[in-house]
């Protein structure tokens, strides 16, 4: 069965700079537990074609991954284990400042389908931007992956997706600093 999975994080910079931020296949495995220990193992990206004119003056040079992008990515599923699976990915979904959608093609999970999505929000005056994670997933082994979601699944990927908001917060100001102009 099909699980559902939604986060939300606002951040005080522009719409254009966050989503550069997450488009930017080099940020994952920073966003990704230490304990994983992920990383790039190969790359394909297909270019999202040139950014569109700011509406907040700010441009940003960096990398970004275009529909038809595919990646796979190794990291430890269970922390301690020397045992590293592979993540093949695939960049399904792109539209510049807006979202953009990852598939995994192959990998531990029976399903996997992650949008990112980012609105301009104003929070107590101040101008930011909202990101929302939508996650639709299964894990394998029909009822025991329900089983194995209901018992410790979903809290991991609760846990995952607080992690990497709280390295949001740390990287974001620094990727800004240095790819913005």
């Amino acid at each position: 069965m099909k699980h559902c999975f939604k986060a939300e994080q606002w951040l005080p910079y522009p719409v254009e700079g966050v989503f550069a931020f997450f488009a930017n296949p080099v940020h994952l495995p920073p966003l990704m537990p230490a304990w994983q220990d992920a990383r790039i193992e190969e790359a394909v990206l297909k270019s999202p074609g040139a950014a569109p004119a700011s509406t907040s003056g700010s441009q940003y040079r960096s990398s970004a991954a275009g529909t038809g992008t595919t990646m796979i990515l190794s990291f430890r599923a269970i922390p301690r284990l020397p045992i590293r699976l592979n993540w093949h990915a695939r960049i399904t979904e792109f539209a510049w400042n807006d979202h953009f959608c990852d598939e995994q093609d192959r990998g531990p999970f029976a399903y996997w389908r992650h949008c990112h999505r980012v609105f301009s929000e104003v929070r107590d005056g101040v101008s930011g931007t909202l990101v929302r994670d939508e996650l639709e997933y299964a894990f394998p082994g029909g009822p025991l992956g329900d089983i194995a979601n209901a018992l410790a699944g979903r809290a991991q990927i609760e846990s995952i997706f607080k992690y990497r908001q709280e390295q949001t917060c740390k990287l974001m100001p620094k990727f800004l600093q240095m790819t913005g102009r």
